[in-house]
């Protein structure tokens, strides 16, 4: 058995005692490195190639946002969940934004956060759909530009076809592949094909930003009923 190799970063010793105590009782999850600043990030994926890293978005001297940011910019980048208090504060989305797969609350149930670490190592976000409604709510009140930020996200969706437009939608109101693959009648290995190409056209890191781009551009108020 091939096991995720987890890296964890917090600046709290306390948290990453907890997640390593919790995480390590998984016969299928190794912790191969722990951080207490953002600043050690970097040099730790290189010495251990983690495939999840946990990540603290508030530590003292370069926050989870930055490091994320960074991490994501690779082309062998670990894919980043965001540990925080909070549901859907301004910096969980922009860490989504930057390229995270989703995140967990610092006081998740053990075996939540357990299966949240195997569910973004098979590819999967960590965002129900009741978290995904409650996450673009809070991006429509970002402030800013919206009509800017709608025009642009319109003009890369403009690059999708009429299926991969369907299927961009299924993923930012927060459905599973087989889910999607239920209401639009496609096999999920069809539904995988769909998004794989969606994330290449848009030049997107992971289906949280799928969300977000269908979000910013309308997507979501167009299937919307009354």
């Amino acid at each position: 058995m091939t096991r995720i190799r987890v890296l964890l970063v917090d600046d709290d010793p306390l948290v990453r005692a907890g997640l390593s105590f919790m995480l390590g009782g998984a016969g299928d999850i190794e912790i191969v490195g722990e951080a207490a600043d953002g600043a050690e990030v970097t040099a730790l994926v290189d010495r251990t190639h983690p495939d999840v890293v946990l990540m603290d978005i508030r530590m003292p001297s370069v926050d989870g946002l930055t490091a994320t940011e960074t991490l994501r910019g690779r082309d062998d980048a670990p894919q980043v969940v965001v540990l925080t208090t909070f549901h859907a504060d301004d910096q969980v989305l922009r860490a989504l934004r930057a390229g995270a797969a989703g995140f967990v609350l610092k006081d998740t149930p053990p075996a939540e956060i357990v299966a949240a670490v195997r569910r973004v190592a098979a590819g999967d976000p960590v965002l129900s759909p009741a978290v995904t409604r409650q996450l673009m709510a809070h991006a429509a009140g970002e402030p800013g530009p919206g009509d800017t930020r709608r025009s642009r996200a319109r003009d890369r969706v403009a690059a999708l076809n009429d299926r991969e437009r369907e299927v961009a939608v299924a993923v930012g109101r927060g459905l599973a592949n087989v889910e999607i693959a239920a209401e639009l009648y496609m096999s999920v290995a069809t539904v995988k094909t769909h998004v794989s190409r969606i994330l290449a056209k848009l030049d997107l890191n992971n289906r949280v930003q799928i969300a977000l781009l269908a979000h910013d551009a309308g997507l979501l108020e167009e299937t919307d009923t009354p």
